[in-house]
C-alpha cells in the first residue's frame, strides 16, 4: 500500500522538477532584451486606444456560463448513454434528477430574465438621452 503512495510522490516529484526545470531553463536561455516597442499593447497590428479598464456588460458573461453549463450537461449525458444497458433503471433514475436540476436552472435563469439581454439592450437604445443643464 506504501509503495502506491510512494509511486504518486515519485510523479508529483518528478512533475514539479520537470517543470521548475523547464522554467529555469527558459529563463536562462532566451534573451531579454526589453524596448518600449516589445512593451506596448499589441492589438490586431493596431495602436492601443485608451485604457483596457472598460465597462463590460455582465450579461455577456452570464450567457457564457449558461452556455457553459448546458454544454457540460451535453459531454455529462454521453457517458450515462453508453452505460444505459448495463444498468437501465439506476441510469434512468440518475439522468433524470441531473435533468430535473438542470431544468429547475434553466427556469431559474430564465424568470430572473437572464436570457433576454438583447431584448433590455434594445430597451437601453430606445430610450431617450437626457438633455445635461448647463
Amino acid at each position: 500500500m506504501y509503495f502506491d503512495f510512494a509511486n504518486v510522490l515519485v510523479y508529483i516529484l518528478v512533475s514539479a522538477g520537470f517543470i521548475f526545470g523547464s522554467m529555469t531553463l527558459g529563463k536562462v536561455l532566451r534573451p531579454n532584451r526589453p524596448t518600449p516597442q516589445k512593451l506596448s499593447t499589441y492589438e490586431c497590428g493596431e495602436e492601443a486606444i485608451g485604457s483596457a479598464w472598460i465597462q463590460f456588460n455582465v450579461r455577456f458573461y452570464i450567457i457564457a456560463l449558461i452556455f457553459l453549463i448546458f454544454d457540460v450537461e451535453i459531454a455529462v449525458l454521453f457517458p450515462w448513454a453508453k452505460i444505459f444497458k448495463q444498468q437501465p433503471l439506476l441510469v434512468f433514475g440518475e439522468i433524470m434528477i441531473f435533468t430535473v436540476i438542470l431544468v429547475v436552472g434553466f427556469i431559474y435563469v430564465w424568470v430572473k430574465g437572464d436570457l433576454e439581454w438583447l431584448k433590455s439592450l434594445g430597451e437601453v437604445k430606445s430610450e431617450p438621452r437626457k438633455q445635461l443643464d448647463s
